[in-house]
């Protein structure tokens, strides 16, 4: 089994680039099953997550070619089968992604269901309640079967899914007539999926709110379009400085997809310095966590956008350990995301676990290296940060889950003066 080796309590310096957005990425590369034509996309992160989206896309018969790093060059020009591939749906959440455009370029799609992160239950019923609502039939079993003639609906989802969104819209640009689809997430990479979509031809309005109008068409075109950067690498980046008391430099950021995070940090104490596209986390801060009005207890917590992403609550948990003061994180999307937490003890944080969603932290506390096994993709990151910021070496197993979302991350944070080395 490959681990990471860490050593400690170095001091990082230098810049850089956050990848694509993975979240982004893997819808994307699912639209291209809505056109016969080429789909180029650029920016796209060389990560786990991708490589495995793209073997379910070359078994559907989808052609698939790195152009260049970062440029992917798909095209399903003959799609030859309805059925995904079983064991390489069960290694990602966003093979549920291939419904939406499958059901509408073919009308029927068999899929095993999805894995990912054990974070806790995700539902898959605002899919299927939107999918229905255009019109296919879902039979559950041990694999769900999905037919039908899709027609434009009004549609209320009943919880604002990021992945129930893009299925519900992927769907709909080639239903007939027309779709409101209200209660829907507004996501950066719901946005970037939306305008490859209305490159490729759709007709979709309201982009970045909460009620979508799309108008079917008859065809879709190919098209090119860039992801965007990662904004939950970019908090993770934030988080990583503040931990190893360093200064770094994050180029090639959107800043508007930053005003949620910086404000949930600077309650933390952590101020960052925002100039054009380049955000810079000032070495040395003070870390004091700010108490609220009448001397009570913070609480920092996630929601859907433009609130603080649930990705970066891990993120997030650690830097709190290293804040003077105390803070209620509280994590109201998946109910076994805070777990991890009992690591972090086990390395001399002092967190409190309230229940599945609430934490208690206290800090500063002085971390000590341990030994300790990444659970989820930013679970696993946020152990990462842990320990470059620990006292002494740990070992992290079970990286690839780490890896599921960062690119290359060993490489770049070497880069930067981290002590990270693999193993086997």
């Amino acid at each position: 089994m490959t681990s990471f080796i860490v050593e400690g309590g170095k001091t990082l310096s230098g810049h850089v680039k956050p990848a694509g957005n993975k979240n982004a990425a893997l819808p994307m590369m699912a639209a291209s099953l809505l056109t016969a034509e080429p789909v180029r996309l650029s920016n796209v992160p060389d990560i786990r997550d991708v490589h495995t989206m793209l073997e379910l896309l070359e078994a559907l018969g989808v052609y698939c070619a790195w152009e260049g790093p970062g440029r992917l060059l798909l095209q399903a020009a003959d799609v030859q089968s309805v059925a995904l591939d079983t064991v390489l749906a069960a290694r990602i959440r966003a093979s549920i992604l291939l419904a939406g455009p499958m059901l509408a370029r073919t009308g029927q799609v068999r899929l095993p269901p999805p894995g990912g992160d054990v974070i806790g239950r995700r539902r898959l019923d605002t899919h299927f309640e939107a999918l229905q609502r255009l019109g296919a039939s879902v039979e559950l079993g041990g694999e769900f079967v999905l037919r039908g003639k899709l027609r434009g609906a009004e549609i209320f989802l009943d919880e604002p899914s990021v992945t129930g969104t893009e299925n519900a819209v992927m769907a709909a640009v080639r239903a007939t007539g027309l779709t409101v689809l209200r209660n829907a997430a507004a996501e950066p990479h719901v946005q970037n999926l939306c305008h490859l979509l209305n490159a490729m031809g759709a007709r979709i309005s309201g982009i970045g709110t909460n009620e979508l109008r799309i108008e079917g068409v008859e065809r879709l075109s190919g098209a090119s379009a860039e992801v965007s950067p990662d904004h939950i690498e970019v908090g993770s980046f934030i988080g990583l400085a503040a931990v190893t008391r360093s200064e770094l430099s994050i180029g090639d950021v959107e800043p508007d997809h930053l005003t949620s995070i910086r404000l949930m940090f600077e309650r933390l104490g952590l101020e960052c310095e925002l100039e054009r596209r380049t955000l810079r986390v000032p070495a040395d801060q003070s870390l004091e966590i700010r108490m609220d009005i009448g001397q009570h207890i913070p609480k920092l917590d996630d929601g859907p956008w433009p609130q603080f992403p649930a990705d970066l609550i891990s993120i997030a948990l650690v830097l709190a350990t290293q804040c003077r003061g105390t803070v209620l994180i509280h994590e109201k999307m998946f109910e076994s995301r805070m777990f991890f937490a009992d690591k972090l003890t086990a390395m001399g944080a002092r967190i409190v676990i309230c229940d599945p969603h609430r934490a208690v932290v206290v800090g500063p506390a002085t971390l000590r290296g341990s030994v300790v096994e990444s659970p989820d993709i930013r679970a696993g990151m946020a152990i990462l940060i842990a320990a470059l910021g620990a006292e002494g070496r740990s070992k992290i197993f079970n990286i690839g889950q780490i890896e599921r979302g960062y690119e290359r991350i060993d490489e770049r944070l070497r880069a930067l003066g981290a002590s990270i080395e693999r193993a086997d």
